[in-house]
């Protein structure tokens, strides 16, 4: 019986809380437009559910709209959750766990093929840096 992969993005994905505090300290950092990314390795506790935890941010500064800025998270989460098995095996392989940020960084709301193809770069240089 095959193995069906897992393309959901359950609650332990999510970074929230403490954790996405120590994100912002002593981690590395990168720029593909129109996104910043943070991402910060650590060694995997085998209690953890997820071994890659994500946290999308739309600042108000840029898209002083609701609707706009939950529409891009949206879009943002949707193209991660598509795009992240290989990642996340690689994690598991390599015994990390990874915080990843991500930052959206310009002013207007762009097509979700845009959004789709820069976090599939952010997520291929993820991955060769492991």
């Amino acid at each position: 019986m095959e193995s069906i992969p897992k393309y959901g993005f359950c609650k332990a994905e999510r970074l929230c809380g403490k954790a996405a505090n120590g994100l912002f300290v002593g981690s590395k950092s990168g720029f593909v437009y129109p996104y910043r990314y943070l991402v910060k390795r650590r060694a995997a506790n085998p209690e953890e559910e997820a071994t890659v935890s994500v946290l999308v941010v739309v600042p108000k500064r840029n898209i002083k709209r609701a609707v706009g800025r939950n529409l891009l998270k949206r879009r943002t989460r949707e193209a991660y959750r598509l795009q992240k098995l290989p990642l996340v095996a690689r994690a598991e392989e390599r015994g990390l766990h990874l915080d990843i940020g991500l930052i959206y960084s310009t002013k207007e709301i762009l097509d979700y093929k845009i959004v789709s193809d820069a976090i599939g770069q952010i997520l291929e240089k993820i991955g060769s840096r492991l």
